[in-house]
């Protein structure tokens, strides 16, 4: 792949009228290959690694990670979107180390991707390795195909949501949206 693309990449500065010879440019293919390959990495991990489960000892509140950073790239212009994903889940006996969340958000996050779709990836991944009694996903990102070309929004932020099992009922789905709004509260938390 990586002589493929290195000679696509000379191709593509070729069409935008520019010399990939020239010494600013020289390196660029090889240092463009390494980067696919760090960006998209998510093809190569496969989400089941992730769920080495541990007994809940009874703890039955919500688990929540919020302000997990991430980025991604839209498969409709190939340019990033960024922002935050806050991920809680209520035990059904097993919990998982926390880090793992963010390692499931790497998971989908680095491949061509929509936030739509990303949202649901991530916590139907949950649901079906994991099994909680329920689960939720907020995702608020920045889209680069939205500030820097078309409508040119350089603030708008896109929200999207996924919730499943209990975390569905409003008093459970409100406690997690106060728990993510809280400003002081940043990280790990854990509430009964």
């Amino acid at each position: 792949m990586s002589n493929t693309l290195q000679n696509l990449i000379r191709k593509i500065i070729r069409q935008l009228g520019d010399d990939p010879n020239r010494e600013g440019l020289r390196e660029t293919p090889e240092r463009v290959t390494r980067m696919v390959a760090e960006v998209f990495k998510g093809y190569s991990m496969d989400p089941r690694n992730i769920f080495k489960a541990f007994n809940s000892d009874k703890y039955t509140g919500l688990i929540i990670l919020k302000d997990i950073e991430f980025y991604s790239y839209c498969e409709h212009h190939l340019v990033p979107f960024f922002g935050k994903i806050h991920i809680g889940y209520k035990p059904n006996e097993k919990i998982i180390g926390i880090s793992k969340l963010g390692r499931l958000v790497e998971t989908f996050s680095r491949r061509l991707q929509l936030q739509e779709r990303l949202t649901n990836q991530i916590r139907e991944c949950l649901d079906k390795y994991l099994k909680p009694k329920g689960s939720a996903v907020i995702i608020e990102a920045k889209h680069l195909c939205v500030a820097m070309r078309g409508v040119q929004k350089q603030n708008a932020l896109t929200i999207t949501s996924s919730y499943s099992g209990v975390l569905k009922k409003s008093n459970l789905k409100q406690e997690f949206l106060n728990y993510i709004r809280h400003e002081q509260n940043h990280g790990t938390q854990t509430y009964n």
